[in-house]
């Protein structure tokens, strides 16, 4: 039953994104690798994690994780990290913040694996990442994505026509967490402090799941850089 409701807000999510918000999930990641607010340069964050990890990639990729779970549940922080001015008026601050979190996390994740965040191709598996390992089995399935994230961060070619489409999907899946986020306030309403909790609880949960498809996804590729 969980499942079909969260496939329903995000068909519902895609139905109302209006078309000019596409950029704004592009500006998102820009915002993310680049730094906003607490959140340092991606680069700067991956390297300080690593260099208390003792230059073990596994380590300090698990650490992020980690970290990046305990902030995506901190209701305050999310909603102030900045850049909420982008954001398109049916996502609230909150949904804003968290994505931004989870961007990133994800760039981090790749960055550390040894991939290069300039590159469009690696962009666009970051994003991709970002709709959850069952959302992109099925969008492969219905042929919707080429292929799997890894797959799209090595492919031999940018493809400029799927850039706007993961952008779109990305934006619809925001709208549709914004739909879900309405429920549990309305749940909330009937039962004191229960909205917040369940929020946070969710937003930190989700970010642990996009970190583990991240890790389990963005497979290393400094392995082939030293053969």
């Amino acid at each position: 039953m969980g499942m079909m409701k969260d496939r329903i807000a995000k068909e519902a999510g895609t139905r109302v994104v209006p078309s000019v918000a596409s950029g704004y999930v592009r500006a998102v990641l820009d915002m993310a690798i680049d730094g906003v607010g607490p959140l340092r340069p991606v680069i700067e964050t991956a390297g300080a994690k690593l260099a208390s990890h003792g230059g073990d990639v596994e380590k300090a990729v698990a650490s992020l994780v980690r970290s990046h779970t305990s902030l995506a549940g901190v209701q305050g922080f999310v909603t102030n990290i900045g850049g909420i001015a982008l954001a398109p008026a049916t996502v609230p601050a909150n949904v804003v913040g968290v994505t931004i979190v989870q961007c990133h996390l994800v760039a981090s994740i790749a960055h550390l694996r040894g991939y290069d965040l300039e590159d469009p191709r690696v962009r666009n598996a970051v994003l991709a990442v970002m709709l959850g390992e069952d959302t992109v089995a099925e969008m492969v399935k219905k042929k919707r994505l080429p292929s799997s994230p890894m797959a799209l961060a090595t492919s031999p070619v940018h493809d400029p026509l799927l850039d706007d489409r993961i952008a779109k999907e990305v934006t619809g899946e925001l709208v549709g967490r914004t739909i879900g986020r309405r429920a549990l306030m309305l749940a909330g309403k009937r039962i004191p402090l229960l909205g917040g909790a369940v929020g946070a609880g969710a937003d930190g949960f989700g970010t642990w799941q996009v970190g583990r498809y991240a890790q389990s996804e963005l497979r290393d590729r400094r392995l082939k850089r030293k053969r």
